[in-house]
């Protein structure tokens, strides 16, 4: 597979927000074998709300300007020299973490994962942020035993989606998600939830008597503090993110009452900063993947001169499951 001299590319140039974003010619990448990095002709590429931060110079990577976003691909391996590493013409899976929303991305060959020839590129680029972060959560932060119940906040969303699918698949033996509407339900009950509860009616069921072994929550807010009360003795509840913009806190006698548990769930700053983490997870989730336990749910696709279009999806919180840029 040979490659152009100059490629179209999404560009942040100024920090307006998702209009701001343009589409450009741009050269190819460097590519620095020593270094283990491989060119990747790129056939799908995930968006996500940290594209939206780094659209506002508001997130914690941020490269000088102009730069190319784009953290998650899937695609064809264009050029690769390490002999045990991904091969020319290889269908992969790949963590760019910049430079992913363009025609051709550079990415390490340990970030580069063989892409199953049942698995689109829509999904495989729709996979290693969440199903990574869902894995990380629920079987490494939270333990999570086969038989136990999970519920899950934001249950529509990218996150919500692979968490459904990750409990269910490494033994949960019930899975609920929390949504806000009805199309959210019908987003959560097609990723495998078993079962779905309204937000607005989330404190009534904390009240109750049905509790649950793990919560997932990457909403935050003002849900947080009735989550505490809807785990069982033992009970954890893992703190993935705050999308809904609050960051809350929690009183300790709660924890004590019950011997519950907060875990924090931060991914990329424990998985990113381990040689061979990324790659132990990509390897634990990779028999479901092939078996279909694990689909991602790809909502929206978008062509890369609609990037902007993307972003704003996400930034006015209408997405579910994962949204997609085909450039």
């Amino acid at each position: 597979m040979t490659s152009p001299a100059t490629m179209r590319a999404a560009r942040i140039e100024n920090y307006e927000g998702p209009q701001g974003l343009t589409v450009r010619r741009i050269p190819l990448p460097p590519v620095r074998p020593e270094n283990g990095e491989v060119l990747i002709r790129v056939r799908a590429a995930g968006v996500a709300f940290p594209e939206v931060l780094q659209s506002h110079g508001q997130y914690q990577l941020k490269p000088d300007l102009p730069f190319t976003p784009g953290a998650e691909i899937a695609g064809q391996v264009v050029s690769a020299t390490s002999e045990s590493g991904p091969r020319p013409g290889q269908r992969v899976a790949a963590l760019s973490m910049l430079g992913g929303l363009a025609e051709y991305a550079v990415a390490r060959s340990d970030m580069t994962f063989p892409l199953p020839d049942s698995v689109t590129y829509e999904a495989g680029a729709s996979l290693m942020f969440n199903y990574g972060t869902a894995y990380f959560a629920l079987v490494e932060r939270g333990r999570l035993i086969a038989g136990e119940r999970v519920l899950v906040h934001g249950a529509a969303g990218g996150i919500g989606t692979a968490s459904i699918q990750v409990a269910t698949a490494f033994g949960a033996a019930e899975v609920v998600g929390v949504v806000s509407n009805r199309t959210k339900a019908e987003t959560a009950i097609s990723a495998g939830a078993d079962g779905v509860i309204k937000a607005d009616d989330f404190a009534t069921h904390a009240a109750g008597d049905s509790k649950f072994d793990i919560v997932v929550d990457p909403v935050g807010g003002d849900r947080f503090t009735d989550s505490t009360r809807i785990l069982a003795e033992g009970g954890r509840l893992l703190v993935v993110g705050f999308t809904a913009g609050g960051i809350p806190s929690v009183k300790v006698n709660r924890l004590l009452l019950k011997n519950i548990s907060v875990v924090g769930v931060g991914w990329g700053a424990y998985a990113f900063h381990r040689t061979g983490h990324v790659r132990s997870e990509w390897d634990a989730l990779l028999p479901h993947l092939q078996s279909g336990r694990l689909c991602p749910i790809v909502s929206e696709t978008y062509p890369l001169e609609r990037i902007s279009d993307a972003l704003a999806h996400i930034a006015n919180r209408q997405a579910t499951g994962k949204v997609v840029v085909l450039p």
